[in-house]
């Protein structure tokens, strides 16, 4: 398996994922060229991409998705509930619709339920032959019950968007920063740290934190959060990085 997040944050989100020779994009929140300019420096051509992993229909998700099946012929996962929400799809004539589990191209894609207020709001795991990766984004807590989609994972992207101080005394308005904190907002980089201490174990090679907030956040402090909380619960674990909005990272092999 393969990975490289392209773009993370606010103003659009997509990571390129390769598993069993089949090329995914996870979200597709960026323009066209910008996604495919990125992909073609890891050596990838947009119109190879063989899938569409949809998480939700908000715009920093989505906005390249009706350029891109204009121009390849990509299979969008997504599901039912979602489609109906995204008009550019209604006459999408390659769309395979994932509401628990899914398995194609010998590839295991497991979707749940993220807490966001979007319609059905969807978080993953992906899997190739027992490597897993873990797609955790756009979500105010994580319930328990997906726990045990989550643990011992190989590589998590996981969503770690604002310093809960930061946020409070920033320029959001008062309505926005309650709903960034809210259940259905996105996870603060203390409640990141805190669900990682329940989930990573002996396999996990990789963490990248995604999502941050370029008004909220700094990748100092999302690091420094994870790394303090892990030393208080005697998990030494260091393999972490942060995705940027205008960067890629280097393509990891798992």
């Amino acid at each position: 398996m393969k990975v490289s997040v392209l773009s993370s944050g606010s103003k659009g989100n997509v990571t390129y994922v390769e598993a069993s020779n089949k090329k995914f994009l996870l979200d597709a929140g960026r323009n066209y060229k910008y996604i495919s300019d990125a992909l073609k420096s890891i050596n990838v051509d947009i119109k190879s991409i063989d899938y569409i992993i949809i998480s939700h229909d908000h715009k920093d998700h989505v906005s390249a998705l009706k350029t891109i099946i204009a121009r390849t012929n990509a299979t969008v996962i997504i599901s039912q509930k979602q489609l109906y929400e995204i008009d550019d799809l209604k006459a999408y004539p390659h769309i395979v619709v994932c509401e628990d589990e899914l398995i194609i191209d010998g590839i295991k894609i497991i979707s749940f339920h993220s807490s966001h207020d979007a319609v059905d709001s969807r978080n993953f795991v992906i899997e190739e032959n027992n490597t897993k990766l873990g797609y955790i984004t756009d979500t105010g807590y994580i319930n328990t019950r997906n726990f045990k989609y989550l643990k011992n994972l190989d590589i998590y992207l996981f969503e770690s968007n604002h310093d809960i101080e930061l946020l409070q005394h920033g320029p959001y308005p008062a309505w926005l920063k309650k709903r960034v904190l809210s259940d259905i907002g996105h996870l603060s980089n203390k409640a990141a740290a805190f669900y990682l201490t329940k989930l990573i174990g002996e396999k996990t090679k990789e963490i990248i934190l995604i999502h941050l907030s370029e008004t909220n956040n700094l990748e100092e402090l999302a690091l420094e959060t994870i790394n303090n909380t892990f030393l208080e619960y005697n998990i030494d674990f260091h393999n972490i990085i942060c995705a940027k909005q205008n960067e890629k990272t280097e393509v990891i092999e798992l």
